[in-house]
């Protein structure tokens, strides 16, 4: 599995999730996707890997290559420049979660952060606020949840959208309402705006996703260990507890 896609492709993002949660209800229904060895993480590991690899067909058939393309023809200050840009965007949604976890002296940087991007900062286009020592908090809906209480569940992958759990896949639904972009009237402009993010996200992936290629691994295990592990970091702050939620 290549390195996941956070908010890349929220439009799909319904859709995909209805899909990928039937299928996980099937499986364990059917209880096709359980073995002697299986991680208790990762019960639906066999159809978890099925995902995995269409995903990494659609990477390597199409996102790979246009990632590479846009990375070597657009200047760095330009690819910058976009890059803040939707960082910027995702700011606004993650100020929205910081407030709904209590989490009052991340909400007041990220709010400085918002309003110092947008007004100082050619619209986000320049991240003045980093430099001000105003850092970004990423939030989300699926943190918020592991936030109060709600365990992360199984680990699933979820097509075109990769590394997930029960709770994040959940809260999906939420996260894309809470994008900036779903907001776009014109459906031209929105979708080029989202095929954008994807393409600028894939490209900052390019060097870590060949370092995976590179290495002796077992991809999809480094991948499903890799992502657990950081998302139960930042549900926590860091500040990892001992029962593993």
């Amino acid at each position: 599995m290549k390195p996941r896609f956070p908010s890349a492709s929220r439009s799909a993002a319904p859709a995909a999730l209805r899909g990928a949660l039937s299928v996980a209800a099937l499986a364990l229904v059917t209880g096709c996707a359980t073995g002697p060895n299986a991680n208790p993480a990762d019960p639906l590991e066999p159809l978890n890997r099925q995902v995995a690899r269409f995903n990494d067909t659609v990477d390597d058939a199409v996102l790979r290559p246009v990632a590479t393309v846009y990375q070597r023809v657009l200047p760095s200050p330009i690819r910058t420049g976009v890059n803040n840009f939707f960082g910027n965007l995702s700011d606004v949604w993650s100020f929205v979660n910081s407030v709904a976890q209590l989490k009052l002296q991340d909400s007041a940087q990220t709010f400085m952060r918002v309003n110092v991007n947008t007004f100082f900062g050619l619209g986000g286009l320049l991240d003045i606020a980093t430099e001000a020592g105003l850092d970004r908090h990423s939030e989300d809906f699926g943190q918020t949840l592991g936030r109060w209480g709600v365990p992360a569940g199984p680990y699933l992958v979820l097509p075109l959208l990769g590394p997930s759990t029960l709770r994040d896949a959940a809260a999906l639904p939420l996260d894309f309402r809470g994008d900036p972009v779903s907001y776009v009237s014109e459906v031209s402009v929105r979708n080029s705006l989202y095929a954008l993010r994807l393409v600028d996200l894939r490209s900052n992936l390019l060097r870590a996703s060949q370092l995976l290629d590179d290495a002796a691994l077992d991809r999809y295990t480094f991948t499903r260990d890799a992502f657990l592990q950081r998302r139960r970091s930042e549900v926590h702050d860091g500040n990892l507890p001992d029962d593993g939620n």
